[in-house]
This record gives C-alpha cells, sequence and structure tokens, in this order.
C-alpha cells in the first residue's frame, strides 16, 4: 500500500474509532489496514493510534498528523479531480450552529447529495471559534457580526430577529406596548461567548438602533436556554423568528413590540484565505449561497 493510500486508511480509521468499520468503508481487508498503520508509526517513529478493546483514537501525535493527512488528500484529490472534467469529490467538513442547521440547511441538502454524490458531508456543531486549518473543517457557518478574522467571509443572508415573552410572563407582568413601559420588566440575559457579556435588547426607533438593559434573574450562554428560559416566563428575549415560530402558533410565546424590532443578524460562512479554494467547497458554498433563504 503506497503512502497516500495508507493515509487515507489512517483517516478514516480516527474518523470511525475502528479499524474494522474503516476497513470496510475503503473495501480493504482488517489486516491490510492494521498492517498499514504498523508500518507508518514504524516509518515515523511515533505511535499514532491508541487502542482499546472497543475503540480506537488518536495519540496527540496522531492526532497532529491526522490533519495534516486531511489537507494532504485533500489537495491531492483536487488535483486529480481539475482533469477531465471529473466532478468533486471527498471529504467537506462543514461547522455550524444546530438550530441552524435542522431549519434552513438539512431541508435542502439531498439536492446537493444528489448533485454531487461524491462529496462526503461531516457536519459538527457549534457556534465558538474554529481553527479551520488545525482543526481540518473546511468552512464554518456562523450567525451574527463577525469579529475581525483573517478567512474569507461571504454573507449568506439576514435572519429576522423579534422580542417576545411567554404567556405566562405578560400575564402576570403585563404586556409592554411602548419601550417607556419596559421599566419593571425582566430579560433573560444572554451572555454572548464573543463580546463576553451580557447582551442588551435591541429596537429600531425612527430608523435608529437603541439599546436597553433590563433586570435578568436567569443569564444563560445556549440558543435552546434561551428560549427555554422565555417559556418558563422568566422574562424577556429576543432571537430569531424562525425559531420561536412553533411557540407563536401555540401561543405559549407572545410577540412584542413589533413596530420597533431588532436589528437583523447576518448569517455568513467562512472559510480560509490561504490556498486555492478546492472544487467541493467551492460548489457548497455556492449552493447554501443559493438554497439558503432567510427571513
Amino acid at each position: 500500500m503506497d503512502r497516500y493510500d495508507a493515509m487515507r486508511v489512517f483517516a478514516r480509521i480516527v474518523e470511525r474509532g475502528s479499524f474494522t468499520r474503516a476497513a470496510e468503508d475503503l473495501g480493504v481487508p482488517r489486516a491490510t489496514a492494521t498492517e498499514a498503520i504498523k508500518a507508518m508509526e514504524a516509518r515515523l517513529g511515533v505511535r499514532l493510534l491508541q487502542r482499546t478493546t472497543r475503540h480506537v483514537s488518536p495519540t496527540l501525535d496522531g492526532q497532529a498528523f491526522y490533519e495534516r493527512c486531511l489537507r494532504l488528500i485533500a489537495d491531492l484529490e483536487d488535483a486529480e479531480g481539475a482533469f477531465a472534467g471529473a466532478k468533486p469529490r471527498g471529504m467537506l467538513r462543514v461547522d455550524v450552529h444546530g438550530t441552524l442547521a435542522s431549519h434552513h440547511l438539512m431541508p435542502r441538502l439531498p439536492e446537493f447529495v444528489a448533485a454531487y454524490p461524491d462529496i462526503e458531508l461531516h457536519f459538527s456543531e457549534g457556534d465558538r471559534f474554529v481553527d479551520l486549518v488545525r482543526e481540518g473543517v473546511d468552512c464554518v457557518i456562523r450567525v451574527g457580526t463577525l469579529q475581525d478574522s483573517d478567512m474569507i467571509v461571504r454573507r449568506l443572508g439576514l435572519l429576522e430577529e423579534v422580542t417576545c415573552a411567554s404567556a405566562a410572563y405578560c400575564d402576570r407582568c403585563g404586556v409592554p406596548r411602548a419601550l417607556k413601559e419596559l421599566s419593571g420588566h425582566r430579560m433573560v440575559g444572554f451572555r454572548s461567548s464573543a463580546a463576553g457579556a451580557i447582551l442588551p435588547l435591541e429596537f429600531t426607533v425612527g430608523g435608529q438602533l437603541r439599546t436597553v438593559m433590563l433586570r435578568s434573574s436567569v443569564t444563560v450562554s445556549g440558543a435552546e436556554t434561551y428560549t427555554a428560559a422565555a417559556l418558563a416566563g422568566l422574562g424577556l428575549i429576543q432571537a430569531p423568528r424562525y425559531r420561536l415560530e412553533r411557540h407563536f402558533a401555540s401561543r405559549e410565546l407572545i410577540p412584542l413590540l413589533e413596530e420597533h424590532p431588532p436589528s437583523p443578524t447576518p448569517v455568513s460562512v467562512l472559510y480560509p484565505r490561504a490556498g486555492q479554494l478546492s472544487a467541493r467547497l467551492r460548489v457548497f458554498i455556492d449552493w447554501i449561497a443559493d438554497a439558503m433563504v432567510f427571513r
């Protein structure tokens, strides 16, 4: 087995956590996969994998080598795919917030899979900063205003934001019908990992943005917990409308002050600036720019 094929075997073992499953995926005997890793470790002079009876995981050296292998495999696949009009193929790793993926991406994804059957997609979920090169991620899809970055940013759209509170909260504390009536109300505090602080509520007044900070009995840092706190009657929240529509339909949550909406939130895809854009990443970004429709 040549070094390229050995790298593919090693990468698949790391991803599957199993020699057997990796060998089955690649259509090679398990013994061949085992010998390839032994030869690789002997050549490099380091241990790449930790083996137990149930699972295989990379060592620190193995994780670093895995990330290098991903880039080398991707470069070779792109070089080969540049000839004879070959369709993009290979693994594409995307990091995206889970609720955004479930509402806007996954329903349309079968179209992309049908158009590019040789591209393997892996989605990780999060809203933290991701070191794309070190972690082997091809692109990230993020919601919100982005900090300065050396990555290329492509705007995908804007999410409509809305202010709301639970019906129980409104029954107990009243319905604010003007900004001046917010005095005495409470909000669920959302602590932004990017800003490192609790975000104020935002309201558009006469084309200008006004911020209001209310008292908070509860602060959170996760989108699902934020909505759950509002449903529990703990205060006002502001969130993308798409996440709250079903709660509006059931009257569990009540939209408030709709004549003074928060500023819409941008959705962007980010990818590394260095190097040539791979064919599979290029077609994926073009596809999501067209397929993901926001409001």
